[in-house]
């Protein structure tokens, strides 16, 4: 598996599971096709088992959930550097995920960023985009993590949309808070900060997953109640929710709209935060 080869932490090896969704997931689900020409290229060269690729494809709720939080994703994006042309994006925790091919609108910036040993990998794996196509490490359980990624801050400075894709259930409940408000403390007026959520009743749950139980990666933490997002700084505020799941089949369109409507949260969503006026 991908972590033995490559000296890569449980959770580090969660990358393999949109990875292989993007670059098979056309093909078993073709009305939420993305076409990512960058996944194929990377899965190609971490020379994968077969198997081990046809167990990922077998979860096909995942492979369907990654296209659409894919979807979803991009085009929050797009529409966030509709209104900010010459706004940043930042993929926090991006694994192998290559959005700027899809959001290069030629003047905005994205940077990429993730575990040292992660952007070791990518670097060998996949190109750079341009000249406004950066990347870096970063450990987001560490203080002071905006700065040194060296994004826009203070009043004048461009908007950022920061993403999270994957990465907020596989962090400690006081990381999480601590990613929150490094991002409210530090972000320009009018950026956003787009997570997937995941609810707390899957917390230690994930050696049930069909994906996630082949990393050994646990999953940490999840939303009690939707202002878990937003308690944390008063200038954080929630500007939209969206349903990843519940296209699938019948069964997720009746169940996923119940549990949200029972216990408050999604089982599993995507998260649109903005920030009020600066004090």
């Amino acid at each position: 598996m991908l972590g033995g080869r490559h000296g890569l932490e449980p959770v580090e090896t969660t990358l393999l599971i949109p990875l292989v969704a993007r670059a098979y997931g056309d093909q078993l689900f073709p009305d939420m096709a993305v076409q990512d020409r960058c996944a194929a290229i990377a899965l190609a060269g971490l020379h994968e088992d077969e198997d081990d690729i046809e167990e990922f494809l077998q979860d096909r709720l995942s492979v369907y959930g990654v296209l659409s939080r894919t979807r979803i994703f991009r085009q929050l994006a797009t529409d966030f550097f509709t209104r900010h042309r010459q706004g940043w994006g930042v993929n926090l925790g991006c694994g192998l995920s290559s959005y700027f091919q899809w959001l290069d609108r030629q003047d905005n910036h994205w940077l990429d960023a993730d575990l040292p040993a992660v952007m070791a990998l990518r670097e060998s794996l996949l190109p750079t985009l341009g000249l406004r196509h950066h990347s870096a490490s970063v450990d987001l359980r560490r203080a002071h993590w905006w700065r040194s990624l060296g994004l826009p801050r203070g009043p004048h400075a461009p908007p950022v949309w920061v993403m999270l894709e994957g990465v907020l259930m596989y962090l400690q409940p006081e990381e999480v808070m601590h990613v929150l408000r490094e991002f409210a403390c530090h972000a320009p007026p009018g950026s956003e900060l787009v997570c997937d959520s995941l609810s707390w009743m899957a917390t230690g749950w994930a050696s049930l997953h069909p994906s996630v139980s082949h990393t050994d990666a646990q999953f940490a933490w999840g939303a009690r109640q939707m202002s878990d997002f937003t308690a944390i700084d008063p200038r954080l505020r929630k500007l939209s929710e969206h349903a990843v799941l519940d296209g699938y089949n019948l069964a997720t369109a009746w169940l996923c709209p119940g549990f949200r409507a029972l216990w408050g949260v999604p089982a599993y969503g995507i998260v649109r935060l903005g920030l009020a006026q600066a004090r």
